[in-house]
Order: C-alpha cells, then structure tokens, then sequence
C-alpha cells in the first residue's frame, strides 16, 4: 500500500542565506551537518547522490536558485515510493536566515512508522543545521561518520547508553566525551529530545539516534583538529557493539 505525505518545518538560521546555501546545497557543507556522503551537480536538472550505510539515493535538481530556493527529487522506486524535497530561504536583519522545509513524497509498506520517524526526525535535522552554522561557521567537515548499530527496543537503556556516551547527568548541560577512543573533549549539549541526543566540542558535532525500527545511530562530524576517521570508526563501532 503507497500513500502521500508531506512535512513542513521552518526555522531561523544564525547566518546569511549564502551561507546557509552553501551549508544545504554542496556536498562538503551538507555533510557537516546532515547524513552519509552528499553531492550536488548545480543547476537544474543536475544529478544529487547520497550515500548512507553502502547505500547510495540518487535525486535531480528541479529548482536551482542559489540563496533562494533549492529543490530535488529523489528517483521513483519500484515499490513506487519516493522523496521530494524542497529549501527556502529568506535573509533577514542582522545577517540571519529564515529557512523554510517541505519534505513529500510516496511512502510504501510500514508508511505509518516512517511518516511517525520522518516529522519527528526532520525537525531535528533542521536544530542539526542550526548548531552547524552557530558551532562551526564558515567551517567543513574533514570526515562525517554515520555507525548504525543493533536495533534495541529499550529506549530506557539506550538513552541511559548515551548519556554515558558523554558524561552526562542532570541537568543535561555540559559533559566531556566518554567513548574509549575519541578525544576526551568537554562536551556541551545542544539539545536531547524524542530519542535524539546532540552534543558540540571543540572539534566534533555528534549525535547519537534511537529512531526508526528501534535503530541506533552514532552520528560523527569531524572539524579539523579531532582524531583521525579509522580510529573514530574504531571506536564507534566497539562503542556501539559494546552497548
């Protein structure tokens, strides 16, 4: 069974529509924030690539306004389904940017449970693309790690497993990085919400994701300055068997 879906988010963006362009419409710019490894070729009709876990989307651009409007759809499944995209942006006083999110598309088999992930997940993923800008701005991921481990129903466990993860009690403020492997950095938290835990230092954006099918997810952005990518991949991953 297929069915249509739609999610709109908005949010207002610490920096200037170029560079909030510059964060959603490159690969380096998208993946200091959001998942896997991303490319765009500019201009309508170009070819956008997304590879997540070995598994690479492919989408084309349908609207291509830089500072303004980008929007792109990614390639109909066999099953039907598919995902359209769309970012608006709008430049506001003082150099800071209104962005607005449309998300839509054909949902096939357990449409409920993804729509249930996708309006809560997206929201998220837009705070990502605020901490990025605020954190890091100006600045390109050196590595972007994306370590899924075994689905664990317990949320009870698991968000007790990530706030280990970075030495955090209450109130959920500030922490240091707890993961044997990585930098032991002091940590601060930028928000912890619906099974969604995100975390800045001084060199990394982290997340860490209980979300859909009960899956859990250690995000990784690296900025210069952290440890190299094989020993970060090292230590999620025994991170992530361990827990």
């Amino acid at each position: 069974m297929s069915h249509e879906f739609e999610v709109r988010e908005g949010i207002v963006l610490p920096a200037s529509p170029d560079e909030v362009w510059e964060a959603i419409a490159t690969g380096p710019g998208v993946d200091s924030w959001f998942m896997g490894a991303n490319d765009f070729e500019p201009g309508v009709g170009g070819a956008g690539r997304q590879t997540v876990a070995g598994f690479t989307t492919r989408s084309e651009v349908t609207g291509w306004e830089p500072g303004e409007r980008l929007a792109f759809t990614t390639e109909t499944a066999a099953d039907g389904s598919f995902m359209a995209f769309e970012y608006l942006l709008e430049g506001r006083e003082g150099g800071s940017t209104v962005l607005r999110f449309v998300h839509s598309g054909v949902l096939t088999g357990d449409w409920e449970d993804q729509y249930d992930a996708l309006s809560v997940g997206d929201g998220l993923y837009l705070r990502k693309l605020h901490a990025y800008l605020t954190y890091f701005p100006g600045r390109v991921a050196e590595y972007a790690l994306f370590e899924i481990g075994r689905p664990t129903p317990d949320a009870a466990r698991v968000w007790a497993a990530f706030l280990d993860a970075f030495s955090l009690g209450q109130p959920l403020e500030k922490g240091s990085v707890n993961v044997p492997g990585l930098n032991p950095d002091d940590a601060q938290v930028v928000f912890a919400e619906s099974g969604f835990l995100c975390v800045v230092t001084a060199t990394s954006l982290f997340t860490l994701v209980h979300g859909y099918r009960d899956a859990v997810v250690a995000g990784h952005h690296a900025f210069p300055g952290e440890i190299s990518e094989a020993q970060a991949v090292e230590a999620w991953r025994n991170w992530l068997k361990r827990v």
